[in-house]
C-alpha cells in the first residue's frame, strides 16, 4: 500500500519535509514540519481565507445582480468566483492540519470532503478561465459574427455559456472520484499523528493521478489559453480597424480576462513544476539530495502561492474592471440607502408610538384634573 501524505491538494503534491526518501542518504527529509512553516503557513492560509472569502462573496453579489447585464464573460466570472468560494471553505481545516504537524482532528468524512473541494477547484477554475479565453477569442477575432449573435441571439449565447459552465462543474466533480475513493485518515503510530492521506494501491497510481492533473488540469488548458491570446494579439496587430478599437467595453473585458489568466499562471506554475518533478522521481529519475531538499522546502511556498490565486481574482475584478467597481459602488449605495430607510422608518415608528403614548397620557391627566375639580 502506497501512502501519499499530501495534506492539501487531493491528488498531487506533497508538503515539505513529509515524504520519506527512499534514498537513505537524504536524511534531511522527514515527517516533521519545520517550526517556521508550522507557524507561518497556517497564518498565510487564514489570511487567504479571510481575504478570498470576503472578495469572492462580494464578486458573487455584484455579478449575480439582476440589474447587471448578463453576458458570457460575467457568466464565467461568476462561476469562477463560486469555484474559489467552494475551495476556500476547506482552507481553515488545512491550516489546522498544518498547525498540528499533519495531525487531522476532524474525522474521516471531513478528510474526504476537504480534499474533494480542493480537487474540484483545481480543475474548475482553470476550465472556467479557458472558457472565458475562448469567448474573448471569438468576440475579438470574429467581431462581426459575434456582434450578430449577441444582438440577435443574446439569450441563446448566455444560455450556451451556462451550459458550458454546468458541464465544467460536472467534469470537475468527476475528478474528485480518486479523492473520495483513496483519501482517508491514517494513524501513523511512529509519528503519533492521525493524518489525512491518499492511500493508493501502488506507486504507479500516485504517479498517474499526479501526471493527469499536471496535463489536464494545467498544461492543456494553458496551451489553449496561450493560443487564444496569441491569436488575439496577432489579429489586433494585423487588422486593428476590424476590431472596433474604440470599444471601451471590449477593452475592459479583455484586460480583466488577461489579468486573471496571467495571475493563474504565475500562481500555479511553481506548484505544478514541483509536483511534476516529484512524478519524474517516482518514474525513475534520480534527483540529487540537494534538488530533493529544494523541492521539499519550496513546496509550502508554492502551495501558498497557488491557494492565494483564489484571493487575487476578486482584486483583479475590482482594480482592472471599471464596470465591476461601478456595480460594487452601486450595490453599496443601495445597501446604505436601504439601511438608512430602515432606520428612518424605525425612528418614525418610535416617534409615532411616543406621540401616541404622550397624547394618551395627556388625555388621562386631563380626565383626572376634571374629576378633581368636580
Amino acid at each position: 500500500m502506497e501512502l501519499d501524505f499530501s495534506s492539501n491538494l487531493s491528488t498531487v503534491g506533497e508538503p515539505p519535509s513529509l515524504h520519506v526518501a527512499s534514498n537513505h542518504s537524504c536524511d534531511f527529509l522527514s515527517f516533521s514540519i519545520s517550526h517556521y512553516q508550522q507557524t507561518l503557513v497556517p497564518i498565510i492560509y487564514l489570511i487567504i481565507f479571510i481575504l478570498g472569502f470576503l472578495g469572492n462573496t462580494l464578486a458573487v453579489c455584484v455579478l449575480g445582480q439582476k440589474s447587471l447585464r448578463c453576458t458570457v464573460a460575467n457568466t464565467y466570472l461568476l462561476n469562477l468566483a463560486l469555484s474559489d468560494l467552494v475551495f476556500l471553505i476547506g482552507l481553515p481545516f488545512w491550516a489546522v492540519h498544518y498547525l498540528r504537524n499533519y495531525d487531522w482532528p476532524f474525522g474521516w468524512f471531513m478528510c474526504k470532503l476537504c480534499g474533494s473541494l480542493t480537487s474540484l477547484n483545481t480543475y474548475a477554475s482553470i476550465y472556467f478561465i479557458m472558457g472565458m479565453s475562448i469567448d474573448r477569442y471569438r468576440v475579438i477575432v470574429y467581431p462581426l459574427q459575434s456582434h450578430c449573435l449577441e444582438s440577435v441571439y443574446h439569450a441563446r449565447t448566455v444560455f450556451h455559456a451556462r451550459g458550458v459552465c454546468a458541464f465544467i462543474w460536472v467534469l470537475a466533480t468527476l475528478t474528485t472520484i480518486p479523492v473520495v475513493v483513496f483519501r482517508e485518515t491514517f494513524h501513523a503510530a511512529e509519528y503519533n499523528v492521525t493524518a489525512c492521506v491518499l492511500k493508493y494501491p501502488s506507486t504507479q497510481w500516485h504517479g498517474m493521478v499526479t501526471l493527469s492533473k499536471n496535463i489536464f488540469g494545467f498544461l492543456i488548458p494553458l496551451i489553449v489559453i496561450a493560443t487564444c491570446y496569441s491569436r488575439i494579439r496577432c489579429h489586433l496587430l494585423t487588422s486593428p480597424d476590424l476590431v472596433e478599437p474604440n470599444s471601451l467595453r471590449l477593452e475592459r473585458v479583455r484586460r480583466v480576462a488577461l489579468a486573471i489568466v496571467t495571475a493563474f499562471f504565475f500562481c500555479w506554475f511553481p506548484f505544478h513544476t514541483l509536483s511534476f518533478m516529484g512524478v519524474l522521481k517516482e518514474f525513475g529519475v534520480n534527483w540529487s539530495c540537494e534538488v530533493q531538499q529544494v523541492m521539499s522546502v519550496m513546496m509550502a511556498p508554492a502551495l501558498c502561492l497557488g491557494f492565494a490565486n483564489s484571493a487575487i481574482n476578486p482584486l483583479l475584478y475590482c482594480f482592472v474592471g471599471n464596470r465591476f467597481r461601478q456595480q460594487l459602488r452601486r450595490l453599496w449605495k443601495v445597501k446604505v440607502q436601504k439601511i438608512g430607510k430602515q432606520r428612518n422608518d424605525s425612528v418614525s415608528i418610535q416617534i409615532s408610538s411616543f406621540s401616541r403614548k404622550l397624547s394618551e397620557t395627556k388625555d388621562t391627566m386631563g380626565s383626572v384634573s376634571v374629576e378633581d375639580k368636580l
